[in-house]
Parts: C-alpha cells; sequence; structure tokens
C-alpha cells in the first residue's frame, strides 16, 4: 500500500466512528443482510414448493450495487470506504462473496430443475444443505468484516467456518 492509499486507509478509519462501518476493515455487515435474505427463502421455498418463483428472481449484489440501492444511513460512506478496505481484509473478503455467489447461482437452477421433475424431497433436502453451508458462509464473511484474519479462520483440517466460540471471541 503506497502512503497515500495508507493516508486515504486512516481517514476512512476515523470516518466510520461511531458508524456500523468497522473501523479496522472498512467493511459493514448490512451487506450480509442480501445473502441472509436469500438462506431465509431458500428454507421458506423448502416448505412451500410454490414460492419458487420468487427465488428464482433474487437476483446477487455486489457489495457496492447493496448499499447503493439500500437505505443504509451510511451507504455513501460504506461505498467510498470500500475502495479503502486494506487488502488483507479485501481479498479474503471477495473471496468468500464470490463463493457465496457461486454457490447461490449453483442452487438456484438444481432447486427448479428438481421441483419440475416433481423431485420436492430431494429439493428440500438440497436447499437446507445449501442453507446450512450458506450460513457458515456468511459466518466467515462476518467474521473476516469484523477484523478477524484469514489464517485465523482456516482450520488445520480446512474447515473455514468459525463456530459461535470463535465469532463470541472476536468482540472479547
Amino acid at each position: 500500500m503506497d502512503s497515500g492509499s495508507a493516508t486515504h486507509t486512516r481517514t476512512y478509519r476515523r470516518l466510520v466512528q461511531g458508524t456500523t462501518i468497522n473501523g479496522t476493515t472498512l467493511l459493514s455487515t448490512d451487506y450480509l443482510n442480501h445473502f441472509n435474505e436469500f438462506v431465509m427463502m431458500l428454507e421458506l421455498v423448502a416448505d412451500m414448493p410454490d414460492m419458487a418463483p420468487e427465488l428464482e428472481q433474487w437476483q446477487p449484489k455486489t457489495y457496492v450495487q447493496h448499499f447503493a440501492d439500500s437505505g443504509f444511513s451510511h451507504k455513501d460512506l460504506a461505498i467510498a470506504a470500500y475502495d479503502h478496505v486494506p487488502a488483507e481484509f479485501r481479498r479474503p473478503f471477495d473471496e468468500t462473496i464470490a463463493a457465496i455467489d457461486a454457490m447461490i447461482c449453483e442452487t438456484v437452477p438444481r432447486v427448479g430443475a428438481l421441483l419440475v421433475e416433481h423431485e420436492s424431497e430431494a429439493a428440500r433436502h438440497h436447499m437446507l444443505t445449501i442453507a446450512r453451508e450458506m450460513r457458515g458462509m456468511i459466518e466467515r464473511a462476518s467474521a473476516i468484516i469484523n477484523g478477524a484474519r484469514v489464517e485465523d479462520l482456516d482450520g488445520a483440517e480446512g474447515d473455514s467456518t468459525m463456530g459461535q466460540g470463535d465469532i463470541d471471541a472476536l468482540f472479547d
């Protein structure tokens, strides 16, 4: 990071004080509401397959798109600060979000195909499995937003999700 970037990052860290934007990472957990909405919809469709068209209409949004479309009180600051997120948080955050988006893009057509084939029990099982996996990925993104470093998130056995105790420890 050059000195101009470092200066901007320090400036944004001061600007985000008193907001829900993390002062270390310059990221906001408000973005994760976008994915929590998808998980809730997935669980709803698992029990009410006739709601599948709503699931099919859901579209991923980038961090910037989410805030541009939101009523978040500090949305302009969240958008501006995103360009100054330190690389040690930005890279794993973007990778985690890309993995969530890929999972969504694979899940929706799969669920639709299973429902068309009248395989509602297989579709239900698939949706609930994906919802559980996505929760783990959302927890990972939340941990990154709240300052966890990727090397602290990845377990020795390759498990990249954090348990509730790990997340609680971030706030001690």
